[in-house]
């Protein structure tokens, strides 16, 4: 990239995200910091690694991580990815920005607090509960980790403290 800034670099699978804040280099990139969804696995995530708030949470993670390197600022680099308003990318991006770092975005691109949070999640779990056999194959990841897809807002809400109180005392 010619004008010398960062990039946040996210790129996503079906079952995981990672998140890097890359600088390029005559002689190639370099990591300035960076998190990938299975990092969340040590901070308590039961959920799947690929979902919306797992990539919420990666970012945030990254971002942090950026921020104790004294990185602050950055702009979106999402590759081929569509540019989807509300998709996991821009969780990322916005769990980046939550972070700490300074990234020129739309607001309309990112998802809302809810999505974040995985309230859609448990909305479609409860919608499914009357078919015991579709609620099963539907959230396979979720139960096999013995977790409810009905707690996902709590479980997210206890991995994001994790995550600020844990990095807040490496960075501060």
């Amino acid at each position: 990239m010619t004008s010398g800034s960062a990039r946040l670099v996210i790129r996503a699978s079906n079952k995981h995200i990672a998140a890097q804040i890359v600088r390029a280099q005559p002689l190639g990139d370099q990591v300035l910091a960076g998190a990938h969804s299975s990092e969340l696995r040590e901070f308590g995530w039961k959920a799947p690694c690929g979902n919306l708030p797992a990539a919420y949470l990666t970012g945030l993670l990254a971002g942090r991580r950026a921020k104790a390197n004294g990185v602050t600022e950055a702009v979106l680099d999402i590759g081929l990815h569509a540019r989807g308003p509300g998709s996991r990318i821009f969780a990322a991006a916005k769990g980046a920005i939550d972070g700490g770092l300074n990234l020129p975005h739309d607001d309309s691109a990112l998802p809302s607090k809810e999505r974040l949070q995985g309230q859609h999640v448990e909305s479609y779990s409860k919608k499914l509960a009357s078919d015991p056999e579709r609620y099963r194959r539907t959230f396979s990841g979720y139960l096999h980790q013995k977790l409810k897809p009905e707690d996902l807002g709590d479980q997210f809400k206890q991995v994001e403290e994790k995550l600020k109180t844990t990095l807040g005392a490496q960075s501060g």
